[in-house]
């Protein structure tokens, strides 16, 4: 267990990061509440810099996972691991699960694999 996570550590701490955010109380005047829709750009970034990490340990990892796998299955991980953060939010009664939230998840994850995918030709893992 502690080898596969030393090889995907930085997928590893934004995973755990992202629960650790996402099941925290919120507090009563969070930081730039004004800001139109921001709750939805922050699963967006969030969920986009999951995917990030995974193309990052990808690359240090000098994986021979074919690109188009490779993007295919870290977009399902943090697209299913957006839906299960929602559906654990909607169980703790002080967070509220949201599909809207699911989609900016799912969009965030979407768009970092639309720019991770063309990088990676441009710096391929030398394997």
């Amino acid at each position: 267990m502690i080898k596969l996570i030393k090889k995907w550590l930085w997928t590893a701490l934004a995973t755990i990061t992202l629960s650790v955010l996402s099941l925290a109380p919120i507090p009563d005047n969070p930081p730039l509440e004004d800001v139109p829709l921001i709750d939805k750009w922050v699963h967006f970034v969030m969920y986009g810099g999951v995917v990030c990490a995974a193309w990052l340990d990808r690359y240090l990892n000098r994986s021979k996972t074919h690109p188009l796998a490779f993007a295919a299955t870290i977009f399902l991980y943090a697209a299913f691991f957006g839906g299960l953060m929602e559906l654990l939010q909607s169980l703790t009664g002080y967070r509220s699960g949201e599909w809207l939230d699911f989609v900016a998840d799912s969009l965030g994850a979407l768009l970092a694999t639309f720019i991770c995918l063309p990088l990676s030709k441009l710096f391929p893992s030398k394997a």
